[in-house]
Formats: C-alpha cells, structure tokens, sequence
C-alpha cells in the first residue's frame, strides 16, 4: 500500500517542544538529496528518537538495533542479486545423503539453476544441502541462523558472499518470504510445517503476494497428502478457509512437473501491486478482447466494483519505470479470496488468451511487487 506518513510522530515532537523535525530532514537531505524516500527514513528515526526519549527498556533497545542491523545488512548484500528469480526450498536438515528426497532435491536444484532460477534454503544439511549442491554457488543463496552452539553452513555456500547469517529467526522468515518468486516444501519437521503454513497463511491474507507453493515428494511418499486430506477435511469442510484456498498450494511426485509448475505461473503473469485502490497485474503479453470478454463474466465475483481493464504503463507508477514496458490488467480486487486470484493467473498465462501481435518480454524482476 502507499506510504502514509505519520502525522502523530511529528505532533508529537512538535508539542513536547524539541525542533527535532526540521534537524532530521536537514540531516537527510545532506546524506541522500534526491530520494523520494526521504519522510520514510524521516519517520524511522523519529521513531527511534522517540524510543529514547521514552527509554523504557534496554531489551527492547537492543532489540531494535540488532533487527535493523540485520535489515539494512541483508538489503545491501542482496541488492546485488535483484533483477534474478528466487525459488525458497524447505525440508528436513536430516534428510540422510542416500534416501530419495536427498536425491531429488539435488535434482531440483540443479533443474531450478538450469531455468536460470536461484536456490534460497536455510543453508544447513539434508534437503537444505542437497538443493544447493544441484544448483552451484552461482544460483544458490542460504540464509542461516547463528546459534549459540557450533553452527556450520552446507559446503556450496560456507564462507562465501552468497551466505547471510542472521541472529533473529524472524527476520530470517522475512527473507524466506520477501526474496521467494516461489515456494518449494520437501518433507520435514515442525520448521518445515511452520514454514508451509505461514507462506499460505501470508498469502491467503494478501500480506505476500501470490507466488507458486509447491509440495514436492517421492513417488508414493503419503507425507504431504495426508497433511492435505487432513487441511481438506477438517478446515475446509468446517469452512475455516475456503474451499479455493486450496489452489494456492500444488502437490506433485516429479521434480520436472514441480519447475514446470514455478516456469508456467510467470509465463505471462510477471508480477502484482496495489495503486490506490486498484490492484494491478502486470503481464509479459496483452490479452486478447475474447479474453477480456470472456473474464468479466468468469471472474466477476473478484471485483468489488466496475470490472476488468487493460492499460499501458501510466505516470502514476512513477516508482516503476523499469516495468513501463509491461502491460496492466487492473480491477477493484475484493482482496479475500487469493484462491481464485491464482485461477485468475492461471488463466491469463494460457497462451490461447494473449493477443497474438505482441512479442514476450524476457525481463522479469519482482522487488517493488511486494505488498508494504
């Protein structure tokens, strides 16, 4: 969503008497002249100062500066792979070397790397490993977790610049999330559990945007299918979700079917944002009038008001200007039922519903798509 600054921060400073508004943004303009971002960082130190001028808690001090420590570390070392897709992998760190899934994650890997897709796991063993040593350095990056006990990172990423420790597990989840063009879960313990249902809770409530899940496991492996019979049978039949929210996750035995799934979901549909109160898809190819016909009808119940439009790149995105090239599908989303948005995208990406006199567009980064 858009930035609203902070109006009470500001009064509030403003009424205690401290000048301190004006000295910020002073300050700001000296370090960066130009940024639009200036009343956000403007708003992030006020809020700081006022923490001081509280001073309540050491604990919480320390919390605070060692979160936006690892924030800003992980921006900077991560500005270096924008532009590229990102495909987290979860499962077991205790997945033994000779069982199947070490295997096919290894497969997975390496067949993600060959789509030109990146690996993130949490840099430890078992699946985490074995994904990465598919992939290469080159397409692998690992997020690990400092403990107070020996801790190593698997051999593709250990010691090197692709490899991010963080101190926190939450602001460790927040990478997993934010940096992911797609999710895959291979079998695992309660992290794996916790990660699976997190990234759907995430979704399923508009807090991420719509990306790929997929539950990969061995031919005739019964782990995630009766997790799914028992999400179907106990939430979905007591209407604790919807019936769609089941089309936000996709089971599958084959490691080509699980890459094929993440390859067919940006085949057309490249990326999402709010404006105002549009949601907006941006598309590799326009659609076809007999496609756009054929959605006011389909996917009505998707639109509060009004109904689908297609457009070019206007000046209102002014935050946007690499994407200028693509086109938009807007409509007044009624944010709730994310399951049929993905039947949206699956329908925008068959290939029978673009028009047929504009080229593929090959550029695809995702990093101001996010919902903030």
């Amino acid at each position: 969503m858009p930035y609203q600054p902070n109006d009470l921060l500001s009064r509030h400073f403003e009424q205690s008497g401290h000048d301190l508004i004006n000295k910020v943004e002073e300050q700001l303009n000296l370090v960066s002249p130009n940024s639009p971002n200036i009343p956000i960082y403007r708003d992030m130190i006020l809020t700081v100062l006022r923490m001081a001028q509280e001073d309540h808690n050491r604990w919480n001090a320390k919390i605070t500066l060692q979160t936006l420590r690892e924030l800003e570390q992980a921006f900077r070392v991560l500005e270096q792979f924008k532009g590229r897709r990102k495909v987290t992998v979860f499962g077991s760190a205790r997945t033994p070397i000779e069982h199947p899934l070490y295997g096919m994650a290894r497969e997975l890997g390496a067949a993600l790397a060959r789509s030109d897709l990146m690996v993130i796991t949490g840099a430890g063993g078992g699946i985490m490993a074995a994904a990465h040593e598919g992939a290469g350095l080159t397409h692998s990056l690992g997020f690990n977790i400092t403990l107070p006990f020996e801790q190593h990172a698997n051999p593709t990423v250990n010691g090197t610049t692709n490899l991010l420790p963080f101190h926190f597990f939450f602001t460790r989840k927040l990478f997993f999330v934010k940096e992911a063009d797609a999710l895959v879960l291979c079998p695992g313990g309660f992290g794996t559990l916790d990660e699976a249902l997190e990234v759907l809770t995430l979704i399923q409530t508009g807090k991420t945007p719509l990306v790929p899940v997929v539950l990969l496991d061995a031919p005739g492996g019964k782990f995630w299918q009766v997790a799914l019979d028992f999400i179907h049978q106990q939430l979905v039949e007591n209407r604790y979700i919807l019936p769609t929210d089941m089309k936000l996750v996709k089971l599958v035995y084959c490691v080509d079917e699980a890459v094929e799934h993440i390859n067919q979901f940006y085949s057309n549909f490249h990326s999402s944002r709010w404006l105002k109160h549009q949601f907006l898809i941006r598309m590799n190819h326009t659609l076809s009038d007999r496609a756009l016909e054929h959605m006011q009808v389909a996917f009505a119940d998707l639109c509060l008001s009004d109904h689908f439009h297609q457009h070019v790149y206007s000046s209102e995105e002014h935050d946007e200007a690499e994407f200028s090239h693509l086109a938009r599908l807007a409509f007044n989303f009624n944010a709730r039922d994310h399951g049929r948005l993905r039947e949206l995208v699956d329908f925008i990406n068959l290939p029978e519903n673009w028009a047929q006199s504009q080229p593929q567009v090959q550029q695809h980064t995702r990093e101001t798509s996010k919902v903030i």
